[in-house]
């Protein structure tokens, strides 16, 4: 049975082993393992008995935008309708918090896409909101902001959106 739940502690080594060939593969970003610790309360697994087999995170970028942030299935249980069932979860929790906007960066376009998310070219923020994020340090914000300095992790990637 598929449960989709928060993230603990104790999943981060199977979600980095989830994540390394993707990494390894240049479809996800690598992070560090304290990266994965710090940020573990943003994360949810799915688990199918008992085994982790997917991770997603949602963060909080902004009064009402957020971003869904490396979602990802084991390559064994891919097409099982485990990423859309983490997808709806981190949507919810999106809806909860109040977020009105929900940004990701992806190659996965079709999966996006077939989840009500549009490609976009323009940064849909106005200018006072865009004074404030271009201070975060976070490398997923000024990925977001579409910002020079991570040009060269984001080539290929597509600019999704999506309006709940």
């Amino acid at each position: 049975m598929l449960l989709i739940r928060s993230a603990r502690t104790s999943d981060v080594h199977a979600i980095t082993k989830i994540a390394e060939p993707l990494v390894q593969e240049r479809v996800l970003l690598g992070k560090e393992l304290v990266e994965f610790f710090e940020a573990i309360q943003e994360f949810v697994v799915a688990e199918l008995d008992g085994q982790v087999v997917g991770f997603g995170a949602l963060h909080v970028m902004w009064e009402d935008l957020a971003e869904v942030r490396t979602l990802a299935v084991d390559k064994d249980f891919k097409r099982r309708g485990i990423g859309a069932a983490m997808l709806r979860e981190l949507l919810e929790r999106a809806r909860l918090l109040g977020i009105h906007r929900v940004f990701c960066l992806t190659f996965e376009v079709d999966f996006f896409t077939s989840h009500g998310f549009e490609e976009i070219s323009d940064i849909p923020v106005d200018a006072e909101t865009y004074a404030e994020l271009v201070r975060s340090h976070d490398e997923g914000v000024a990925e977001f902001l579409d910002l020079a300095r991570v040009k060269q992790n984001t080539l290929g990637n597509s600019r999704m959106l999506k309006y709940l």
